[in-house]
């Protein structure tokens, strides 16, 4: 399954997102205070202190269980370059809150002891990320291993599971209510969808100076390469009485692809569209609606 450009190309969210996960988890991991973070059930009956709980959605608690995590978020990008910025920060938001209102009703409900403090870490968003890559990501490519189906989809599921039971109950519940989170904002409840962030809020992750594949190349994170503009210039060659034609940027297609797009499907939309991503997007996903 292609993901697209390497690095955090069109995706300045999810890069500042994995980078705050890293340190943080390591920060707090140093100073051995890693078994003090999560949700408890004696949290939702008393003070829960600010630290511990942007801690807990951040931070991880073991190294393995950061490997999985940051790799899935890093594969996860695909949705922020499908949606756009704007979108994939309201869904990172919602995602959260979701899981963490799931998650204390599930304690209330519960009230077993054997799950006590539950496995910290951002998995609201990843297992919420699980929903679209289900019904949005097609499959590409299967095949058999000692007479067992597998499809490229097959290790993405399967790094899930590892990170899923990589605590038992304690890892269970948050990622079954993330879950849930992907699932309500897929259905729209109370038409969460239609949130949007202002512009400067999306746009701020952009201008970071994290290091990232698109910034040693010297184009803006979030944007088609800087080469493009002078490409479709060439593209766009007037001629008196004929209409100009526009060859689609390869740059977009890989990024159309990497969103679980046809490339021959890709490259009719951009040409359609004279390279604007944006609307080449909508006219795919308005083709796979019908």
């Amino acid at each position: 399954m292609n993901n697209g450009p390497s690095g955090f190309h069109n995706a300045p969210v999810t890069r500042t997102f994995v980078i705050a996960c890293t340190i943080l988890t390591i920060f707090i991991g140093m100073q051995g205070r890693s078994s003090s973070l999560g949700l408890a059930n004696q949290d939702i009956f008393k003070k829960l202190r600010l630290w511990r709980l942007i801690s807990s959605i951040f931070a991880f608690s073991s190294t393995p269980e950061l490997m999985f995590g940051i790799y899935l978020l890093y594969y996860f990008r695909v949705f922020e370059r499908q949606i756009g910025s704007n979108k994939y920060s309201v869904f990172i938001l919602l995602s959260v809150i979701l899981t963490a209102l799931f998650e204390a009703i599930a304690l209330l409900l519960l009230k077993d002891p054997s799950v006590g403090i539950l496995a910290p870490g951002p998995y609201g968003l990843i297992f919420a990320s699980f929903i679209p890559f289900y019904f949005d990501i097609p499959v590409t490519t299967r095949f058999r291993i000692f007479g067992i189906h597998f499809s490229d989809k097959s290790f993405i599921y399967l790094a899930g599971l590892q990170l899923l039971l990589s605590s038992w109950k304690r890892s269970l519940l948050p990622g079954i209510c993330g879950v849930l989170a992907g699932i309500s904002y897929r259905l729209n409840v109370f038409g969460i969808r239609r949130i949007k962030f202002p512009e400067f809020v999306a746009s701020f992750f952009s201008r970071l100076s994290w290091p990232s594949s698109s910034a040693l190349t010297g184009n803006p994170t979030g944007n088609v390469p800087s080469h493009t503009g002078r490409q479709i210039e060439r593209n766009y060659a007037p001629a008196v009485g004929l209409a100009s034609v526009v060859e689609p940027v390869e740059d977009a297609v890989a990024t159309l692809v990497s969103m679980g797009f046809d490339q021959n499907s890709a490259r009719q939309a951009l040409v359609e569209a004279r390279n604007d991503m944006n609307m080449a997007t909508n006219i795919l996903l308005e083709a796979q609606s019908h």
